[in-house]
């Protein structure tokens, strides 16, 4: 089986393993660095506390790589498993967080429902009085995503994969209904028996070459790096005033990284031409957002840099991953969550290629025409 990815991101270069290590022959083409994408600028979050069961399934069978990642691929990704504690501010979502909790429980996950008083267990500078409800799950946590693209690159290529950066694939071509292959650079052609679209915010692009409308958009988030008023234990979880959409969590040595999407425009960005930089606007309104419910962060908050990137967002903040025609297999549109979910999409790749179907997880509700049936799921934990 001669199989082509368009994308050297994380979910690129996990489907990539994936498929060598059960035999494909797999050439990955990447436009310009390996990772230097939105895998790059994530923050870098593994949680299993998501609202629907697919994503939950999406991160605990990912899980089972991440926690086994140095011994399988010789790199330490410094993952830090500290936690992540989702706040509620109202009884609606504190109800919500009640059934996802129970959910995310039977499927194997680690969550719980706590009280705000309870929650400064594990944020010691929360202030509970904003909140009614809140859920925790200590087997949640952080790693570093450049590091998990240098140990997925080393291995797929230990496998066997030729990996192509600086070029660009600038058609997809068919035959009648089948993807057949790639234009590469305007010149080269390459025959295969199938093409993995995992080109994250320009996964849209590259699924119109094939003639497929993907609802996936471009959009540019940030995050600040700023030193607190006061220093963030490095054993505070990733904590999320989810109805706000500010999150923060610690770095190293009292330093700490503030986030969040707020209310306002939202237009797509385009992934070749978007502002690569921190608003210093944005980063002052993300600082008093935390400020607002903890004692770490206040007027003598220190904003050092920062950075933006794109998330790929689908309507429904899920991914989609399906075989979109005959020869051409889609994984991308993760709404942010592609880092953390890019060990099983990976295998999920695999299966579809090799399998014609997938079975690591169920992925039905996955499938882009979903949109136009009206099926479409609902996350609601998105930061």
């Amino acid at each position: 089986m001669d199989v082509c990815i368009v994308g050297g991101g994380i979910v690129g270069l996990s489907a990539a393993h994936s498929l060598a290590e059960r035999g494909a022959a797999v050439t990955l083409y990447e436009q310009g660095a390996l990772g230097t994408g939105s895998t790059a600028r994530a923050a870098g979050g593994i949680r299993s506390q998501f609202s629907t069961p697919v994503n939950v399934s999406l991160s605990l069978a990912s899980k089972q790589v991440w926690n086994d990642f140095e011994a399988r691929f010789g790199v330490d990704i410094e993952y830090r498993k500290h936690g992540y504690l989702f706040l509620a501010r109202s009884e609606s979502t504190a109800a919500d967080f009640r059934e996802t909790v129970r959910m995310q429980r039977e499927l194997g996950a680690e969550s719980e429902y706590v009280e705000p008083s309870e929650a400064t267990t594990y944020c010691p500078g929360l202030d509970p009085e904003p909140f009614v409800g809140a859920t925790y799950n200590p087997d949640d946590g952080i790693a570093d995503p450049n590091l998990a693209v240098q140990g997925y690159a080393t291995a797929a290529r230990e496998a066997g994969v030729e990996i192509r950066t600086g070029t660009t694939v600038t058609d997809v071509r068919r035959d009648g209904d089948r993807v057949i292959g790639v234009e590469i650079d305007g010149t080269e052609r390459r025959e295969v028996d199938y093409v993995v679209n995992a080109a994250g915010a320009w996964a849209g692009r590259l699924a119109e070459l094939a003639g497929v409308d993907l609802p996936i958009a471009p959009r540019r988030r940030q995050i600040a790096v700023v030193e607190p008023t006061m220093p963030v234990p490095e054993t505070v979880p990733l904590t999320i005033d989810l109805e706000t959409g500010s999150y923060f969590r610690p770095e190293r040595e009292g330093i700490a990284l503030v986030g969040g999407h707020f209310d306002g425009p939202d237009p797509d960005a385009d992934p070749d031409r978007f502002d690569e930089g921190m608003d210093i606007e944005w980063a002052a309104t993300a600082v008093e957002r935390a400020a607002d419910y903890t004692e770490y962060f206040g007027p003598e908050t220190r904003i050092r840099r920062g950075w933006a990137g794109l998330y790929a967002v689908t309507p429904d903040h899920h991914p989609i991953v399906e075989e979109s025609l005959p020869g051409l297999v889609t994984a991308a549109g993760f709404s942010g969550h592609g880092f953390q979910h890019a060990p099983a999409t990976g295998q999920l790749v695999a299966e579809l290629v090799l399998d014609g179907e997938a079975s690591l997880v169920d992925i039905a509700a996955l499938d882009g025409d979903r949109f136009d049936r009206g099926e479409s799921l609902a996350e609601h934990h998105v930061a």
